[in-house]
């Protein structure tokens, strides 16, 4: 199954409960913040409900292995390193990719990791058209396909 990468693009101030509620359940707390999910029915349905606050996309390993290198946060808000992650798991950053997109492995199976990425503003901003605006219009917000993956290495 592939993976979507969901980025929290505007705030819901103002909004709704039911959108703060979902945006609760898909990890997206912050800003600038990124959840990588699976891309299955009940996700895109939650992603679709929010989508005037989140862009979205086919996230590919490349990618995710630099959000785990650059990104990642365990407890105490320490920085993801390989020795850790072979000390708990076994697996270096490369294989337990290939492991999370195999679906053998989760996030969670990393003892005291965040399953969640805070991210800084893109280098060089975001898109002309606003944060108001969806994709397909010149925006930022919406699906974006495989462009997610430029976004994501914009905000690392």
């Amino acid at each position: 199954m592939s993976k979507i990468a969901v980025i929290k693009i505007r705030t819901e101030i103002k909004s709704r409960q039911e959108f703060r509620d979902t945006l609760s359940l898909l990890r997206l707390y912050k800003k600038n913040t990124c959840a990588v999910l699976d891309n299955s029915k009940q996700t895109i349905g939650m992603v679709t409900k929010v989508k005037d606050y989140v862009t979205w996309g086919e996230i590919n390993k490349e990618t995710f292995i630099e959000l785990l290198k650059n990104r990642a946060k365990l407890a105490g808000n320490k920085r993801l390193t390989e020795e850790y992650l072979k000390q708990k798991t076994g697996l270096t950053f490369e294989k337990f990719a290939e492991e999370f997109f195999n679906d053998k492995k989760k996030l969670k199976d990393i003892p005291g990791i965040k399953t969640f990425f805070r991210l800084k503003a893109p280098v060089g901003g975001f898109e002309r058209g606003g944060v108001k605006k969806p994709y397909s219009m010149n925006g930022v917000l919406g699906y974006r396909k495989d462009n997610i993956n430029n976004l994501v290495r914009k905000m690392l």
